[in-house]
């Protein structure tokens, strides 16, 4: 390792990226731009809600609203096609306020012409609440989110006195192909990663049920994961890990796609 170039330190080194099919070559160009190696085995797929009605009707009372909250950059694309199959424009949300969660979503959300008054410091859920909650009471707000999502947004700033409206833009699943190529990978030393990146606890639950029966104990992580490292985007990744027992070995400081990459180059950088 010590002979790797300053400016490809992850040269040699195999990355699975497990993010969905369409979000993962933003994390594996970055990875590449270091020398890594990319195996791309999504561990989760982005499907519809059974049914887009709750936030149909949410679009359609937007007027109601004071604040929108947006968690994800898929929230706010398929919010968008609702407003769009809905005949329903931008102006529709100019009078809310609109918090997102981290500069991903930011990004989609400016992509479409609007302003994103809120972006926490920190990119998780506690700091959302923590961002809006002075601003909360008396106020509606709409929370546009997965179906299987932390509660901790509506729970807090309810407390805090707002009236908060949940409704799924949609829900995540666990590809059928990647199950198999999972464990594929895992056993084929030609395949096999060094490390292995995940972006959300759905990825995480999602990569321990393709997995299936595992050789953990309660001290110990899968041994089929022996010698791999194991990197996740933040704390609430993070604490999903440790909760299954499979361990961090990375975490990203910016609970970010470059803050990730980042922890990783600094974390493998030979010294």
């Amino acid at each position: 390792m010590a002979n790797k170039p300053a400016s490809r330190p992850l040269t040699g080194l195999r990355v699975l990226v497990g993010r969905a099919r369409h979000q993962a070559g933003a994390l594996s160009t970055q990875l590449r731009k270091f020398g890594a190696e990319i195996l791309e085995i999504p561990f989760i797929e982005i499907r519809n809600p059974r049914s887009f009605q709750p936030l149909d009707n949410a679009l359609k009372n937007l007027l109601a609203y004071d604040w929108l909250i947006l968690t994800s950059a898929n929230g706010v694309e398929t919010m968008w096609e609702r407003l769009s199959k809905l005949r329903l424009t931008k102006k529709s949300l100019r009078h809310l306020k609109i918090a997102a969660i981290g500069p991903a979503t930011k990004k989609a959300i400016e992509k479409r012409g609007l302003k994103v008054n809120v972006v926490p410091e920190e990119y998780v859920a506690e700091s959302v609440v923590k961002s809006v909650r002075k601003q909360a009471k008396g106020k509606r707000i709409l929370l546009v989110r997965a179906k299987v999502a932390r509660d901790v947004i509506p729970r807090e700033l309810r407390k805090a006195g707002a009236e908060v409206d949940v409704v799924e833009a949609y829900e995540t699943a666990v590809p059928r192909s990647s199950r198999a190529r999972l464990r594929a990978a895992l056993k084929n030393p030609s395949k096999r990663p060094d490390v292995i990146t995940f972006t959300s606890s759905s990825t995480v639950k999602n990569f321990v049920a393709m997995l299936g029966p595992s050789g953990r104990t309660r001290r110990r992580k899968d041994a089929r994961l022996e010698g791999i490292t194991l990197a996740s985007i933040g704390p609430v990744t993070s604490g999903t890990l440790r909760e299954l027992k499979l361990g961090v070995d990375v975490e990203a400081r910016q609970y970010t796609v470059p803050g990730l990459v980042q922890a990783i180059v600094t974390s493998l950088r030979p010294m």
